[in-house]
């Protein structure tokens, strides 16, 4: 039924044009706004729906992950542009908030204007 269909998914801001200044400004994100609703437009990735809530909730969960060859570069770039690093119980951080261990890839989470949860997480 859906195997052919290009699919995206979506998340609840809000201020959209607070999380328009973040995502495009902030993180540097290719950005589209159209009938009050933002489309993030991912290299090699798809788009992603940001739309309004006036009772949004952040998500308790990552939303959207941005994976990176090195995550201390991206975590000082972000750092440099006012991001701060989520520190979360469980997970041994260091000093810039990077989560590093066995069970997974180098990792640090941030939340946008919002509140929902985002983060950087190395690949080679």
């Amino acid at each position: 039924m859906f195997g052919k269909t290009k699919a995206f998914s979506g998340f609840s801001v809000d201020d959209i044009p607070e999380a328009r200044r973040f995502y495009e400004e902030t993180l540097g994100l290719d950005i589209s706004e159209e009938y009050g609703m933002l489309t993030l437009h991912i290299h090699e990735g798809g788009d992603i729906m940001i739309y309004p809530r006036e009772d949004h909730s952040p998500a308790t969960y990552t939303i959207l992950n941005f994976p990176v060859e090195d995550v201390d570069r991206a975590v000082d770039q972000l750092s440099e542009r006012g991001v701060t690093f989520e520190r979360y119980e469980g997970f041994a951080q260091d000093e810039k908030g990077i989560a590093r261990g066995d069970e997974g890839p180098a990792i640090a989470w941030f939340t946008d204007p919002a509140g929902n949860i985002l983060s950087v997480l190395e690949v080679s």
